[in-house]
């Protein structure tokens, strides 16, 4: 039985011209890039030759040096916001306040829940609509004098909802020059956690008011174990980005991010990067139908289930769907049975008997919310394979809900 494969926002199935770039450069490019010879300097080259091109992918208004190589998503989220929270520190000599949403990944919330609990910062985690958006009003209307950051995802992880980035962006950049006007040392940045959007729609650095943005290859048909952290640099109106670094020792990344960097990643990274932006319309308006037939499906031969995340502001890829009267574990089993992955809710959480907090955070009451499931549908799908999904799908629904109290008392 051949699988399907319907979890693509957890980790994507790395292309395989992307897998041969790994491995040509892991055999055949193995020095040090910090080392000053011949078999250093030859890492050196394609480290440098990936962060030029990736800078060129994402516009990045200043150039290569702006690119900072990371070993995830998570990492780049904990440095953009541990390292702005604690130089600000430096100059506020005490914990600022940061913004974010109730919706972000792990990687940024349990960032701000350890600022709060452990370093004296306060946290203003803003609520979204039903479908998933953040009030750019609410963003404005929670900066105060002494708010160091807004932390605000390109687009939901689990419901693929798309958020107003650079409206939001531009609120932050106003702020920030109505305060160097004023004389106020203390900066506000704006980071974007851009993991789920990179590769699927574009990012353009240059015409966004951006400061600090996320990106892991893994979620788009690279390897796993490499991100990057943009950061933008000096401008005109002041002088960049001032962090502190996560990660001490040696003085790789321009004193970034210290550690050995990853050479044969990086090279794969940047690669399928290139790849996803050349091939980007194309590949997600398949996907797009794609989803669209599958969303079509289910509502057509399913009752009792609710759509969650934007209906047309949303990743190409991402059906979030709540099936009442139902615990939704019993269903991931079940398609697993039949050969098909799907997720029911971040990867990161796996193991929570919890609602999602995305979903519930749109509105969705807790019994349904546990009754959610993700579909994450990628380049490598077919039309087949939603085909046979929803051949497979409403037995299973209609058997599980049969053996349901809930369901039976509603009857």
């Amino acid at each position: 039985m051949k699988r399907i494969y319907f979890d693509n926002n957890a980790t994507t199935r790395p292309r395989p011209e992307v897998a041969e770039k790994f491995m040509e450069v892991m055999k055949g490019i193995w020095g040090n890039p910090s080392s000053i010879h011949t078999d250093g300097q030859n890492a050196r080259r394609v480290v440098e030759d990936s962060r030029e091109k990736i800078a060129r992918l994402l516009s990045a208004p200043g150039g290569p040096q702006e690119i900072v190589f990371t070993s995830s998503g998570s990492e780049s989220n904990n440095t953009a916001i541990k390292g702005v929270a604690f130089y600000s520190k430096s100059i506020l000599k005490k914990g600022g306040h940061i913004i974010t949403t109730a919706i972000e990944h792990h990687a940024v919330l349990n960032v701000c829940q350890y600022l709060e609990s452990h370093h004296g910062f306060d946290v203003t985690y803003l609520g979204v609509d039903g479908t998933g958006k953040v009030s750019p009003q609410d963003v404005a209307d929670a900066i105060r004098d002494d708010t160091v950051l807004v932390s605000v995802m390109y687009a939901n992880n689990e419901i693929g909802t798309i958020e107003p980035a650079d409206e939001i962006g531009r609120i932050v950049y106003n702020t920030r020059k109505e305060r160097i006007k004023k004389g106020n040392l203390i900066p506000i940045y704006f980071h974007v956690d851009a993991v789920q959007a990179a590769g699927k729609i574009p990012i353009n650095l240059s015409g966004m008011k951006i400061d600090l943005l996320s990106i892991s290859a893994h979620k788009f048909y690279g390897p796993k174990g490499v991100g990057v952290l943009w950061v933008r640099s000096s401008r005109k109106d002041d002088d960049g980005v001032k962090f502190h670094p996560l990660i001490h020792g040696g003085h790789h990344e321009a004193n970034r991010r210290a550690s050995t960097e990853n050479v044969p990643a990086i090279a794969a990274m940047a690669y399928a990067l290139e790849l996803a932006v050349s091939n980007m319309e194309e590949e997600e308006k398949r996907i797009l139908d794609m989803r669209l037939r599958l969303e079509k499906g289910l509502f057509s031969r399913i009752p009792h289930i609710r759509l969650n995340g934007h209906p047309t502001e949303r990743i190409a890829g991402t059906l979030n769907v709540s099936f009442d009267f139902l615990e939704v574990e019993g269903l991931a089993v079940a398609l697993d049975m039949d050969g098909v992955s799907v997720s029911t809710g971040s990867a990161c959480a796996s193991g929570s008997t919890e609602p999602s907090h995305v979903v519930t955070a749109i509105g969705c009451p807790p019994p349904l919310a546990r009754g959610s499931v993700r579909f994450s549908l990628g380049i490598y799908n077919t039309m087949e394979e939603v085909a046979r999904v929803l051949e497979i799908l409403p037995p299973i629904v209609a058997r599980l809900r049969e053996i349901s109290p809930l369901y039976n008392k509603s009857k």
